[in-house]
């Protein structure tokens, strides 16, 4: 990552008071959350893309197994699984939506449930900066088994009129070996 978004990225997740649980605010970035699994559930890329603000941010770092002494160092964020920034998110879409994405065709059946959040403010007024727990379902083909994907997300809200924009996504995943065969879904 080049030194200028490292410094945006570092600015934008300072965090200040937690906005509580059922205040306006926070319902709103709930519904938000839950609006967006829906369309990458539903396959409405086109629909989501537009959530994403354009200097967007969007990674998911390798996980290693390490000691209990070594916990601060599992995630390796020198090789990732996901570095992407809006161009190259919408270049993944525009695949995704039209014939040459093999990896999803046909697409996965996929369930996205969207927990624990949590809401605070940030050094920016109009930004939020959001952790949720991920679980995804995954069904490929006629298949007999799904996949599981669990991770914790931290995410940098921009308020965008009535809604918010994506700015920033860091996917902590769970598993340090994926019980995928791909990675072909935004998570």
């Amino acid at each position: 990552m080049s030194a200028v978004l490292e410094s945006q990225a570092v600015e934008s997740t300072e965090t200040f008071e937690r906005v509580p649980v059922g205040a306006p605010e926070y319902n709103r970035i709930v519904e938000f959350l839950y609006e967006e699994a829906a369309l990458l559930d539903q396959i409405r890329l086109t629909e989501w893309a537009a959530t994403l603000a354009t200097d967007l941010v969007y990674n998911a770092p390798l996980r290693e197994t390490r000691g209990s002494a070594h916990q601060a160092a599992t995630y390796v964020r020198s090789v990732q699984h996901y570095h992407d920034d809006y161009r190259s998110m919408m270049g993944r879409i525009m695949r995704l939506t039209g014939k040459s994405a093999w990896a999803e065709d046909p697409p996965s059946r996929t369930r996205r449930l969207v927990t624990n959040v949590m809401v605070r403010k940030t050094a920016k007024p109009d930004e939020f900066a959001v952790v949720s727990y991920l679980l995804v379902t995954r069904s490929r083909f006629n298949f007999d088994e799904f996949d599981l994907i669990s991770a914790e997300r931290h995410d940098i809200l921009r308020k965008d009129g009535s809604s918010f924009k994506l700015a920033r996504r860091e996917i902590l995943l769970d598993q340090a070996v994926l019980g995928t065969p791909n990675l072909a879904i935004f998570l």
